[in-house]
């Protein structure tokens, strides 16, 4: 069997994101990703969506165009499948590429709009979750956009995703100490940055 061509790739990816956009949480990707396609990397962009669209949202991108740069995403990893070593974990990979695509349409997006405009999302409560949870989650993500991109990507990395810090470096391209020293900064923004959101919250 051949690989399907890029059109059609491109199709199966906008299809699997407006499966996601539309059901109550991301859906499980497994069945999807083995039973679309032989291509290898179609097929590890499919399994790691749900990892995806939530590190583009922890990155500052809006709910409203997370499915656009998630494909551009998806387009970048096409484009340097050849480079990725199978060898290597996938999600620190991964995350450079949507830091680096995260970057280019934040820059976009603040020609247009101001950041201190920019809300968390507004969703209904779904019913497999509790109102608590979603609150903490939007608290969390509200609060990530304080931190500067550099030191929030170091932040994510490691403190979300639990990738070592070795890792974190070498995917971000910085030396060590500095993967320590943006992130020891991180979690100090993002404890006050809580503190500044929860307030403005409760004077609502």
């Amino acid at each position: 069997m051949t690989n399907p061509s890029r059109p059609q790739q491109c199709e199966v990816v906008g299809i699997v994101l407006v499966q996601s956009h539309f059901a109550p949480k991301l859906p499980s990707l497994g069945i999807v990703s083995r039973n679309t396609t032989d291509d290898p990397c179609l097929d590890a962009f499919l399994r790691e969506l749900d990892y995806l669209m939530r590190t583009l949202l922890r990155l500052g991108v809006s709910p409203d165009d997370v499915e656009d740069v998630a494909h551009e995403v998806f387009l970048v990893l096409r484009r340097n499948w050849q480079d990725y070593d199978p060898a290597r974990a996938l999600r620190p990979y991964l995350f450079g590429i949507a830091f680096r695509v995260a970057a280019s349409h934040r820059r976009r997006f603040w020609r247009e709009v101001p950041f201190a405009v920019v809300d968390s999302p507004d969703h209904a409560p779904r019913p497999d979750q509790s109102l608590e949870a979603d609150q903490a989650r939007a608290l969390v993500l509200a609060a990530l956009q304080r931190i500067p991109p550099p030191r929030r990507a170091v932040l994510v990395m490691h403190d979300i995703d639990e990738i070592s810090m070795q890792e974190v470096a070498a995917t971000l391209a910085i030396p060590v100490f500095t993967a320590y020293s943006r992130l020891r900064k991180a979690r100090r923004e993002l404890e006050t940055a809580i503190k500044i959101v929860q307030k403005g919250r409760g004077g609502r």
